[in-house]
């Protein structure tokens, strides 16, 4: 199953890297590293800085990944990306091939600038509820929780929210078994509900 997560110039670090360790580990740990191929997207496949200045070379561009199953988005500073209409096309023409559309923290802006949240529960980072209602008073917004999952698009809080939302993914498309022993080899502690 190829994960396919997007990245871009000042995405905040853990929102990608998270669900990058979740899905790489859940291979290793189920004993089929081939069971989940995760990669990273920019628009162009070269180099990014992420927030704080971290480099970051995408595995591809726009123009040559692989065919997505699960399309993630990561978040950090959006104000740029919801404004570009060749990455909002982009996204929304992935979204309708994945099985799986997901969202961490601020990556919920891109999707719902992308007319992909329309009618639908949401949530995203803390900080950022007031601003996302304002902009899509069109989505349900619900507060106070980890993640949540409406049909096959799933939208997370911030940062470690993240993990646990991947760490749910990994159940739901391998086995609870599996992410219990994804979470136990993270040494992480999985809030295995959304709220």
């Amino acid at each position: 199953m190829n994960i396919g997560i997007y990245i871009f110039e000042n995405a905040e670090v853990l929102d990608f890297s998270g669900p990058f360790e979740v899905f790489t580990t859940a291979s290793r740990v189920s004993g089929n590293n081939s069971l989940f191929n995760v990669f990273l997207i920019g628009e162009t496949g070269e180099p990014i800085l992420a927030r704080a200045g971290y480099q970051v070379t995408p595995n591809y561009g726009f123009h040559n990944h692989p065919t997505i199953d699960v399309l993630l988005i990561s978040g950090g500073v959006h104000d740029k990306e919801i404004s570009k209409s060749h990455v909002l096309t982009w996204v929304a023409s992935q979204a309708k091939l994945a099985k799986v559309v997901a969202s961490v923290c601020t990556g919920a802006f891109i999707l719902a600038k992308a007319n992909l949240l329309k009618s639908r529960k949401v949530t995203t980072h803390w900080e950022d509820i007031s601003e996302f209602k304002k902009l899509f008073p069109e989505s349900t917004i619900i507060e106070n929780v980890r993640w949540v999952e409406d049909e096959n698009v799933i939208t997370s809080g911030g940062i470690t929210a993240g993990i646990d939302m991947s760490l749910h993914l990994v159940s739901k498309l391998c086995n609870v078994e599996i992410a219990n022993k994804t979470a136990k080899q993270m040494e992480f502690l999985w809030t295995k509900n959304s709220q």
